[in-house]
């Protein structure tokens, strides 16, 4: 059989997509299919055979799995789509389900930027579980969610794509640079293409490439010899010595989607390029060795890397073991409880002291988030969330840096990554570059007409790429008009300032193109007042009196809800909302056109709409009857063989509202003055409701026949 094979495999994560074409099969064989699948640990193939079932019978069993495959395999849209299923109300009631389920559900509102529907789910999952561990994740959960409501970025730190040459639509892993800072390593499948399987061995192996600088993108990468790159291995997760003459990674051999195996390998570079590969001895065994990066530790070199061997924290751990020499290592140590959580640890890169990893359970703003952590000599210090820009809202994993600090990478699949398969499977190389330069920009607002500061103004900051604008941060000063926003060089930006009572200041570009030295860019933003705010009047109603909703009109011979009148309903609906007994009849009405059964089916369903609006928002329906009146309260003198303009009628189809049970009186406060109720030409301003006139028309006579134009 035939293997379709979508690689957004992340040898970090674990997760490869593996699909298998579906023949028509019956909903009994799809389930045996997908359950086969899911016990060779091939996700993708699972996936959709679960979703042909699921196609076939829409069973509620088949939700949760679904959800859960498309979390395994990063399509966070979905599997929040599919989770929100598992969790729909039945018969009023929410399911109970498993809060390990619910803390997923959590995590995926969370990579998709809804933060507070994130914290509802992660606040019912420390209260509803009994699992200490699963409990203390979800808390940190909510301060991670709640860290990413109100983060700002990360001064002066430039985070962009490291380009086509690198980065494919599968997914890229552990970039680093060389010494000198003119070649970087990473490992690849290197494919802009699907690879098909026909049952015969393919070269569809991830390899570890190297590429070189042009100017200021990356050249064309080509992959390192056998010698390296065995063949039958995904050989990923490379990285170098501080002198760049050893080359740390790991051989892997995939079960389905998963990791079934790895270990670490080093080579040596005497110069002439890189010598054969062995495999590094006491970090390897009946364990997943991964990740690997030198470093120093009580004087000594130390290799520390990553494994889920017994005896850890919880799910993969970062360890570390003390170099002997020749290839050798000392037993490996658990980093402890400080830096390793019940959830994974992952990505290790020293430099200088510090430690930076990747981590999901530390307070993070997305998936796994960059975390760095200082040894003082004796101890770790508690590990330091880096901030936005280095994270982001998705997974952002295997951060370097150079010697110098200014230049390195990370991997992510947040915004603008390329994707085979869904928009967050994959992971590309960005590259990381801190600003030597410090330019800032020094932005007070003022008013427009005195002259004077203008305090409690909110300030943006956006970036002006190819006339598309990105929004870069946001500020508020509610004592002072001064604002300080960090810039990058070589950028265009734009600022917008804006307060209550006031037009923004929309004004303000300028650029940062061709600074050579730290400086700080002065603007001025003015902003105009607005002009003052109507009136409001108090309109008293009383029960049983008919007041009409002036705003909602409708179309010629049509009973559909016009834009206008969503204001009137709305004050309508506070009104309800206000007074909780209070029950209502909706009347609508048309104008003397048409014959009179039509028009008062056409008068009930113009009602029933008014109703169904309010329904929507809330309102029990035993509080509102709908009530059909057709042409029988003409209030002009459009009665049946007068002649009017189309306008004139309009007048004439609208609804109204009265009290028919609860508050005796009530008061409603709107804006702007009442106009008198006199003809169709004085039609009331937007949002108006008012009490009906007496109108000095006589009683409509009946029409005789049918006529030929409708309402």
């Amino acid at each position: 059989m035939k293997n379709l094979l979508i690689i957004g495999i992340c040898l970090a994560a674990q997760t490869m997509l593996l699909a298998q074409p579906i023949s028509k099969s019956t909903y009994g064989t799809m389930i045996a299919a997908a359950e086969e699948s899911l016990n060779k640990k091939d996700y993708y193939s699972a996936l959709d055979w679960y979703e042909k079932a699921y196609d076939e019978r829409k069973s509620d069993d088949l939700v949760g799995v679904i959800a859960d495959m498309h979390y395994e395999l990063r399509d966070y849209k979905k599997a929040e789509n599919y989770y929100k299923r598992l969790l729909r109300p039945r018969r009023g009631k929410e399911p109970e389900i498993d809060p390990a389920i619910r803390f997923k559900y959590g995590r995926v509102l969370k990579m998709n930027s809804s933060y507070d529907e994130a914290i509802e789910q992660f606040q019912k999952v420390a209260a509803g579980t009994q699992d200490e561990k699963l409990k203390e994740l979800a808390e940190y959960e909510i301060t991670g969610a709640e860290m990413a409501k109100v983060a700002r970025p990360v001064p002066r730190l430039r985070i962009e794509n490291a380009g086509n040459n690198i980065n494919t639509a599968f997914s890229e892993y552990s970039a680093c640079l060389t010494p000198d800072g003119n070649e970087m390593y990473f490992s690849s499948f290197n494919r802009k293409d699907v690879i098909i399987l026909d049952g015969e061995e393919g070269d569809y192996y991830a390899k570890i490439f190297k590429a070189a600088k042009s100017g200021e993108e990356w050249g064309k990468p080509e992959p390192l010899d056998e010698k390296i790159n065995r063949p039958g291995f995904h050989n990923s997760n490379v990285a170098l010595s501080p002198d760049g003459r050893r080359m740390y990674f790991t051989r892997q051999i995939l079960s389905g989607n998963v990791v079934s195996e790895s270990k670490i390998y080093y080579s040596e570079n005497s110069g002439s390029g890189w010598g054969p590969a062995y495999e590094v001895g006491g970090v390897n065994g009946n364990w997943i060795a991964k990740h690997p990066a030198v470093g120093e530790l009580f004087g000594k070199e130390v290799l520390f890397f990553v494994s889920d061997m017994p005896g850890g924290e919880g799910g993969s751990d970062l360890y570390y073991a003390t170099a002997k020499g020749g290839g050798m290592y000392g037993d490996p140590v658990n980093l402890g409880p400080k830096l390793n959580t019940p959830s994974d640890e992952e990505t290790p890169f020293y430099r200088d002291g510090i430690l930076y990893f990747s981590s999901t359970g530390h307070p993070g703003l997305g998936g796994f988030d960059v975390f760095s952590s200082t040894w003082n000599g004796t101890t770790w210090s508690e590990p330091k969330n880096m901030g936005l820009g280095y994270n982001s809202n998705l997974d952002d994993k295997y951060f370097t840096i150079d010697k110098e600090g200014y230049k390195g990478f990370l991997l992510s699949n947040r915004e603008g990554t390329k994707s085979t398969h869904s928009k967050t499977c994959c992971d590309d190389v960005w590259a990381v570059t801190i600003e030597k330069l410090e330019v800032d920009a020094i932005v007070g607002t003022f008013n427009k007409e005195s002259g004077e500061p203008l305090l409690g103004a909110n300030v943006q900051l956006f970036e002006l790429t190819n006339n598309q604008m990105t929004a870069v941060d946001q500020q508020n000063n509610k004592d002072g008009n001064v604002f300080n926003f960090p810039l990058l060089l070589n950028k265009s930006y734009v600022l917008i300032a804006s307060r209550e009572g006031f037009y923004p200041d929309t004004s303000q570009t300028f650029n940062t193109v061709g600074i050579s030295e730290s400086k700080r860019i002065e603007q001025r933003l003015r902003l105009r007042p607005l002009p003052p705010e109507p009136e409001f009047e108090e309109i008293e109603v009383t029960l049983n009196e008919a007041i009409r909703l002036n705003n909602i009109y409708y179309d010629f011979d049509d009973d559909k809800i016009l834009p206008d009148a969503e204001q009137d309903l709305q004050v309508l609906l506070d009104l309800m909302n206000e007074h909780k007994n209070m029950k209502i009849e909706l009347s609508s009405h048309t104008d003397s056109r048409g014959n009179d059964e039509y028009n008062a089916a056409l008068s009930q369903r113009r009602a029933e709409s008014a109703r169904q609006w309010l329904l929507q928002k809330g309102i029990a329906a035993d509080r509102i009857v709908a009530k059909g009146y057709g042409e029988a309260q003409i209030l002009n003198q459009c009665v049946n063989g007068v002649k009017c303009t189309d306008e004139e009628h309009r007048f004439n189809r609208r609804t109204e509202f009265k009290i028919t049970e609860g508050p005796t009186t009530v008061t409603i406060r709107k804006k702007e003055t009442r106009q008198k109720d006199t003809t169709p030409q004085q039609q009331p301003k937007s949002g108006q409701i008012r009490k009906p006139q007496p109108q000095k028309s006589t009683t409509p006579q009946r029409k005789a026949d049918e006529k030929k134009n409708r309402n």
